[in-house]
């Protein structure tokens, strides 16, 4: 095969497909590289890095499972469903099927306390929530345009919305001081600041549960912002994807329900973005919805579907599964319970060795505060912590510069993604870690003890890994997962 240099490929190729928008490049997929190079496994690998930068929700399969055998008919592929196989599998329009949407309208209802309704025929369903943040980035802005987004935020962010639609993204910067809440004055100064700078600021993004932090906007924030963006006449695109992820008072509260309540408010700047990746666990099934008030949006984004549209075949399972409401019941409020019991028992293993996390009541992760393990506090400071930490401790955890964080030292931990045996262990390997010799921080120790200290470490962990392998604690009978 003759290879091409990287100059003569962006001449064949176009300029999207050789620029680096993607964002592939960034210390946050450079972990999960890591994890792909050297997986960890109880029994193959019991020394590989630990995944725990993907915020996947799976502690509740086995309801979804029982469901799944007990309803054998919700799938075309089974002799009970196969009847319906010819009607699923021909052409179906970009609109969706009719009871999905409806069955999915009701979902987000469910979700949301039965605080609001919602029309199905605003539904427009689109290749996971990636895919959904596309769509109304092309329908909302041109290149060049921006949207405003609070720090810290999703990586995903800089792919899913400037990747291909040129449109740009400016911080609203959050700091720790105020648990990195969203204020007035910082949207001010950031409208502001992008004002000065020529930049035409189209809309605001927000993450209500919040992806990386894992906390909620209050109603008087969600007031504030719905004020703000009808002050500056722009678009709100909420993205409410862990909507269902909420373990622990206060309840959850979207943006629906104010908009319901703001008389004043101008309804076709409001978008929400929804998903069934994180709240039901299934982001293989990239089920991606938008939910706008905009009529032309709407129209749009319905046509703009048909690239990235939602096989019939699930459509038909979902639409089945989310019409059983007291399947649902159930199950929102077991997920509910073991996402609360799985962040309580790693925070609270963290706090025994003197790890901090910001308080949190929802999502698949935590926002753990690092900071006086820096040995500089910098970025660059935070980068080489987080090296040893994939390097040495074998933890893929991701670094808040990542998530544009405007403050070094804090690092998203996932939790929901792994068994109880595997988080022991994580759990282990980060208290081994935090509790060295304090020496083994400053500068010129680590430099001249840096061999010895690779090797101690991991000989430590092996032994550990091996002792706990072979404790009685690492019974699967003993999981709480199985005892529920």
């Amino acid at each position: 095969m003759v290879s091409i240099s990287n100059n003569n490929q962006k001449q064949l190729l176009s300029k999207i497909a050789t620029n680096d928008g993607h964002g592939e490049n960034s210390p946050y997929f450079d972990g999960w590289k890591a994890y792909a190079n050297d997986p960890f496994h109880l029994t193959d690998n019991p020394n590989g890095v630990i995944q725990m930068g993907l915020a996947e929700n799976q502690l509740c399969f086995d309801l979804i499972q029982e469901w799944v055998v007990n309803n054998p008919k919700a799938s075309i592929c089974t002799v009970e469903g196969a009847e319906n196989f010819q009607d699923i599998a021909i052409f179906q329009d970009y609109h969706g099927l009719p009871e999905f949407r409806q069955a999915v309208a009701r979902f987000m209802e469910k979700v949301r306390g039965d605080k609001v309704t919602f029309d199905p025929d605003r539904i427009v369903m689109s290749g996971g929530a990636t895919g959904a943040h596309e769509m109304l980035a092309f329908c909302l802005a041109d290149p060049g345009d921006a949207f405003l987004v609070p720090t810290p935020y999703y990586p995903g962010f800089d792919r899913d919305l400037r990747w291909r639609t040129g449109v740009q993204l400016f911080p609203v910067v959050c700091e720790s001081c105020n648990d990195f809440k969203v204020t007035k004055k910082a949207l001010e100064e950031a409208y502001e600041k992008a004002q000065q700078s020529n930049i035409k600021i189209k809309g605001l993004l927000i993450n209500n549960p919040s992806n990386p932090l894992g906390t909620l906007l209050d109603k008087d924030t969600l007031r504030d912002i719905v004020t703000f963006i009808n002050s500056k006449n722009i678009h709100l695109v909420c993205d409410e994807i862990y909507a269902a992820t909420v373990f622990d008072q206060p309840r959850f509260i979207s943006v629906s329900e104010i908009v319901e309540e703001m008389i004043e408010c101008n309804k076709d700047l409001i978008h929400i973005v929804y998903s069934l990746s994180k709240d039901l666990g299934f982001p293989g099934f990239r089920v991606g919805i938008v939910y706008s008030y905009n009529d032309a949006v709407v129209n749009i984004a319905r046509k703009m579907s048909s690239f990235g549209l939602v096989s019939t075949q699930t459509q038909h399972l979902l639409a089945s599964m989310l019409s059983d409401e007291v399947f649902i019941e159930k199950f929102i409020a077991e997920s509910s319970e073991r996402l609360g019991e799985r962040q309580g028992m790693f925070t609270k293993g963290l706090a025994e060795v003197g790890i901090s996390t910001l308080k949190s009541n929802a999502g698949l992760f935590f926002w753990m505060d690092l900071r006086r393990l820096l040995k500089e506090a910098t970025f660059d400071g935070e980068l080489e912590l987080w090296r040893i930490i994939i390097n040495e401790v074998k933890l893929n955890v991701s670094p808040g510069c990542s998530f544009h964080c405007s403050e070094p030292g804090w690092f998203r931990v996932c939790f929901a993604n792994m068994d109880d045996e595997t988080m022991r262990i994580a759990l282990k390997r980060i208290s081994y870690f935090v509790l060295q010799p304090k020496g083994l921080n400053n500068k010129a120790a680590v430099n001249k003890q840096c061999s010895r200290r690779k090797l101690q470490i991991s000989l430590s962990f092996r032994r550990l890994d091996h002792e706990f392998m072979n404790s009685p604690a690492h019974s699967p009978m003993n999981s709480p997962l199985v005892r529920t």
